[in-house]
């Protein structure tokens, strides 16, 4: 065994000089460099590790997709978006070899599906130096799961906002939405669950600025909740419907379950309060009032196109359905309706939604424009 480590690990040091001969300039200072493990190589974890190891970082993506990590391997990452293309070469290892890894890693990003949160946290934690920690960098509710297996001191929260990565082959990952959505705007959002601004949180926000804009957040909760609302309205109608975002923004029933979802997600995070902010271009308290007229027209203006020819992204619960993958649904809407539950918040549009969207992953019923207006006429609205 100890032979087969020894070879494991002269491997990993030639694809770290490799790294190094092939980017000469790095950002960041050697002593400022971290060890950083990705459990996860999908959209997201090849995105930020491929800009991080661009950056210097030594960084080693985990990941279950055997094509994935062996194209990372051969020919490294293609990275695509509104900012100049590049190639990044971080280490890649496959599941079944992960337990080989050392145990010396700095921080540890969490980038799965939110349901495999869990074995995800528990392999990062292995192998992390002791003062090492896991930053959940995932939609959904994952925090709690990472700290009941690594504790809160050693878990971080990390809120993306308004970014939308997706991987369609191995080794090309692609960044839609415009970079930081115009001016000011800052999607990456780091948070200590007790909501203390900490070094180590400032530490990875400024490691995540060679991205785009970065900030430590007191509010995790808060800014999770406004996450989890804007993925609630987008992310389970693409994967019921089968249509992109600019195809839906463009109908009126569209328009109209993805106004009924952000209101009542909006009125469960307020009730819990949650000091949530905005998403989808309006106020919490904006969303939560669409029961009254003139608030449900001004959301449906608003998101009207204004023009033809938008975007058409698909989300990355469009993506899982496309590629036959189990969805969130039961993390994300799910949630809503649990906690709406708890807090006496009435969610019927919510609660079909999640049906409907489990009818999809079992298979007995295919992703179809007409589902919309299902799930609305079941949801009694």
């Amino acid at each position: 065994m100890r032979g087969r480590q020894s070879k494991h690990l002269t491997i990993a040091s030639e694809a770290a000089t490799r790294d190094n001969a092939r980017h000469p300039h790095h950002h960041w200072e050697d002593d400022m460099a971290k060890k950083i493990l990705f459990v996860g190589a999908g959209a997201i974890g090849s995105y930020i590790g491929s800009f991080l190891s661009r950056a210097g970082h030594d960084v080693t993506l985990v990941d279950p997709w055997a094509e994935q990590v062996e194209t990372i391997r051969k020919k490294g990452i293609s990275v695509t978006g509104p900012h100049d293309p590049f190639e990044a070469h971080p280490r890649a290892v496959h599941l079944n070899e992960a337990q080989r890894l050392p145990r010396d890693f700095d921080l540890a990003f969490v980038a799965m599906k939110v349901y495999d949160t869990a074995w995800a946290a528990q392999l990062a934690l292995r192998h992390l130096k002791p003062e090492g920690y896991i930053v959940a960098s995932e939609n959904c509710w994952p925090d709690p799961i990472v700290a009941s297996v690594a504790g809160a001191s050693r878990s971080l929260g990390l809120v993306m906002s308004k970014i939308g990565v997706a991987l369609w082959k191995p080794g090309q990952v692609e960044r839609g939405a415009e970079k930081g959505q115009g001016t000011g705007h800052d999607v990456f959002r780091v948070g200590e669950h007790d909501g203390r601004m900490t070094a180590r949180a400032n530490e990875v926000a400024e490691m995540l600025k060679v991205i785009d804009g970065s900030l430590v957040t007191d509010n995790l909760w808060g800014e999770r909740w406004s996450k989890l609302c804007a993925n609630s309205t987008g992310n389970p109608v693409q994967a019921m419907s089968g249509l992109g975002s600019s195809e839906i923004a463009s109908s009126e029933v569209g328009r109209a379950i993805t106004i009924h979802l952000g209101a009542e997600s909006a009125r469960v995070g307020l009730a819990l309060g949650y000091r949530v902010p905005k998403f989808n271009g309006s106020a919490a308290e904006q969303w939560a009032a669409a029961d009254r007229r003139d608030v449900y027209e001004s959301l449906d203006r608003l998101l009207t196109p204004t023009s033809a020819g938008g975007r058409n992204w698909r989300s990355s619960m469009g993506q899982d359905v496309t590629k036959g993958r189990p969805t969130e649904i039961d993390y994300m809407n799910g949630h809503v309706v649990r906690q709406g539950r708890e807090a006496g918040v009435p969610t019927p549009v919510s609660a079909a939604t999640v049906e409907m969207v489990r009818e999809i992953d079992a298979g007995t019923r295919k992703p179809e424009a007409q589902n919309i207006g299902a799930v609305l006429r079941r949801a009694g609205v």
